[in-house]
């Protein structure tokens, strides 16, 4: 039984004992955090702690090896961050978007003005120590991963990259807490009503203009009897698709670019809903009409485009009406429905409704690929294309000194390659349980190998009068930056708490406090502000994290 002994108990680094204690680490790391308290839980940063556990108890990894897991896991996790928010990125900065992201990038230099305060003026002069503490703060693992890759670097000591690992586990718990706490604040300052602010949602959302809407109207204005489809979008001036007409004899047939619509038509149109009013002005008065319960020899059927030659292709290229007499109504992308307009570039994973008859709907999915099982097969190619293309990226001089390291360099590539890649035909989809893998597993062993590799001289960095000022600037960096945020979100520009309540946990990239605010108001208004704000959120994070390190060593 010696060979258990060798692998259960500390001191051993050998391969197949590190093999057990990352397991262990991982496995239980994720369990804790599952466990909630308030209805919160921390998630896999437990991951974190455990692995700091262990190393306080003895546990050891080879140096070498330790370094080449924190590393590859970093870059596994950035790169597949990089594809999730890339597709967000650019669009992000359009419309009430801008105003979301600008009130986030005040956060974040709140947060840096804080700790700089801190750093001249407080009685913690280690910038290695406060960025550790920031990035605890605002929970952001990407921005420690970044500075220690940059650390290290830059000294090549294990020291400063533990020291780093103990100030953000020292403050990431009250980090948590203070993202909750400050909306808590928030909605008592401006005593809010959680029910308003939903119905106002709510409301807001049955008068959105972004989603695709049904409309049935039938042609009364004797001013279009005649007019092809093709000049009806001339005269309203808008995208549309008209997705089914029946006639005066009652048979509905798949307009085309040269149909002629007639008085006593009835036509099914999907537009924006902001531009339903046209129609019933230009066409006549809308009507109800339940099309599928009309006898036709036409169908509306979903066509998934997974052939990666299609990735980046207009849908207006495909010449659906000539080629195949269909029409293409909307384009359901990650779970949203976008309007099918001739210029919008397809990508793999779409999900293409189509209507028209059943031979036509086939030929087409066979042109498409319509399988499934090509969906499920990862695209690894695109994936260590990118690695590569990251990490000769990190390495280059920007300027002053600063490289964008092993952290920045594969979350920039990954951010173009998930919004231009197509024009390289390569192939960015992954499918969510893989992206998910791929991020949670790269998290998990940055994580453990932080969390061993401080966990010898964790207690006696944290558990003395240095760790509690930690604790109690961490704090400050949270809830002062999210305070000011908030008044000005809501006092200033009117912003609904939802809306804020996803504003504070994205800029803060705070999962669980996403999660708070989702189970707290059963409406998903905070993870649309979350997501809105991630994308540029993250970035800066990782950036600002290395500034501070390039700046101050």
């Amino acid at each position: 039984m010696d060979f258990i002994t060798d692998l259960l108990l500390p001191g051993n680094d050998s391969i197949a004992a590190t093999l057990v204690l990352y397991s262990f680490v991982i496995a239980a790391g994720i369990f804790i955090g599952k466990l909630k308290i308030c209805g919160v839980s921390l998630g896999v940063t437990f991951v974190l702690f455990v692995g700091i556990l262990m190393g306080h108890f003895g546990y050891i990894v080879d140096e070498h090896i330790l370094k080449f897991v924190r590393e590859f896991g970093l870059i596994l996790f950035i790169f597949a961050i990089g594809l999730q928010v890339g597709p967000g990125f650019f669009s992000s900065f359009k419309k009430g978007g801008m105003r979301l992201n600008m009130l986030a990038v005040l956060g974040i230099a709140l947060n840096v003005v804080i700790v700089l305060c801190i750093y001249y003026f407080g009685n913690i002069h280690d910038m290695t120590a406060l960025v550790g503490v920031m990035s605890g703060a605002v929970t952001n693992t990407p921005g420690l991963a970044a500075a220690q890759q940059t650390i290290s670097q830059i000294t090549g000591s294990s020291e400063q990259v533990n020291l780093m690992a103990s100030g953000y586990a020292a403050a990431y718990p009250l980090g948590v807490i203070g993202i909750i706490l400050s909306m808590f604040v928030i909605k008592g300052i401006f005593r809010i009503k959680t029910d308003d602010e939903i119905r106002k949602i709510e409301a807001e959302q049955e008068d959105s203009h972004l989603k695709p809407y049904l409309l049935s109207v039938e042609v009364t204005n004797k001013l279009v009897d005649g007019k092809t489809m093709l000049e009806l979008h001339e005269i309203v001036q808008t995208n549309f698709v008209v997705s089914r007409l029946m006639g005066q004899d009652e048979k509905i047939t798949i307009p085309k670019s040269s149909t002629t619509i007639h008085c006593g038509d009835r036509l099914l149109v999907i537009c924006s809903a902001a531009d339903a009013p046209r129609f019933t002005a230009v066409i006549g008065p809308q009507i109800e009409m339940d099309w599928e319960a009309v006898p036709a020899p036409v169908f509306s059927r979903r066509i998934v485009i997974t052939k990666s030659e299609y990735n980046g292709v207009a849908l207006g290229s495909l010449r659906l009406h000539n080629g195949y007499r269909l029409n293409a109504t909307r384009v359901n992308r990650a779970g949203v429905d976008l309007l099918a307009s001739p210029a919008l570039r397809l990508q793999m994973g779409d999900r293409l409704t189509v209507v028209g008859k059943l031979e036509d709907i086939d030929r087409l999915a066979d042109k498409l690929g319509n399988s499934m099982k090509r969906l499920n097969q990862p695209n690894l190619i695109t994936i260590f294309v990118g690695i590569i293309l990251g990490i000769i990226l990190g390495s280059i001089n920007v300027g002053f000194g600063m490289k964008l390291g092993l952290a920045g360099g594969p979350l920039v590539v990954a951010i173009l390659l998930s919004r231009f890649g197509y024009k390289a035909k390569l192939v960015t989809y992954t499918s969510t349980s893989a992206s998910l893998l791929l991020r949670e597993l790269g998290i998990c062993l940055f994580l453990a190998s932080v969390g061993i590799g401080a966990g010898k001289d964790f207690a006696a960095a944290v558990f003395n009068t240095t760790g509690m000022w930690w604790v109690i600037w961490g704090f400050v960096i949270t809830v002062v930056p999210l305070l000011i945020v908030g008044l000005i979100a809501r006092g200033h520009d009117r912003i609904n708490y939802l809306s804020i309540m996803g504003l504070f946990s994205g800029s803060n990239t705070d999962p669980p406090a996403l999660a708070y605010a989702n189970n707290s108001t059963g409406n998903d208004a905070p993870a649309v502000a979350y997501s809105t704000v991630y994308p540029l959120t993250m970035f800066l994070r990782v950036v600002a994290a290395q500034a501070l390190i390039l700046c101050f060593n």
